[in-house]
């Protein structure tokens, strides 16, 4: 069992999903049920396989829900490719947050390969 509050990369996610509640609100009224929906819901999923992964009560069943984590991060870094291409929004913003996904992105796989199975 892994104590997932102490991990950084669970605090980094977390944070980063507050940004991405706070980013989606910028986004058209239209969008609520659909990008918006989905972006949320893929930013959050990142948090929460870390948790549910960490809780899993053994090292490969962490490490499955650390790739699931990571799936998500990929998922939101497409849904903001798709905000790009509508011009939704202000780029710099997407910018600025897909850094930080980045950086979510390899600590996650950096947690992976870590984990002895």
């Amino acid at each position: 069992m892994h104590r997932f509050k102490k991990l950084d990369v669970y605090q980094k996610a977390l944070k980063f999903t507050s940004r991405v509640y706070k980013f989606s609100e910028l986004l058209p009224e239209s969008e609520r049920f659909g990008i918006v929906s989905q972006l949320r819901r893929a930013a959050t999923s990142i948090v929460l396989n870390i948790a549910e992964g960490a809780g899993a009560g053994s090292n490969a069943e962490f490490k499955r829900f650390l790739r699931m984590s990571l799936r998500s991060a990929y998922e939101v870094n497409s849904i903001f490719d798709i905000i790009k291409v509508l011009n939704y929004n202000n780029q710099d913003k997407i910018d600025n947050l897909r850094k930080d996904l980045d950086e979510i992105s390899a600590m996650i796989a950096g947690l992976i390969k870590s984990l002895k199975v």
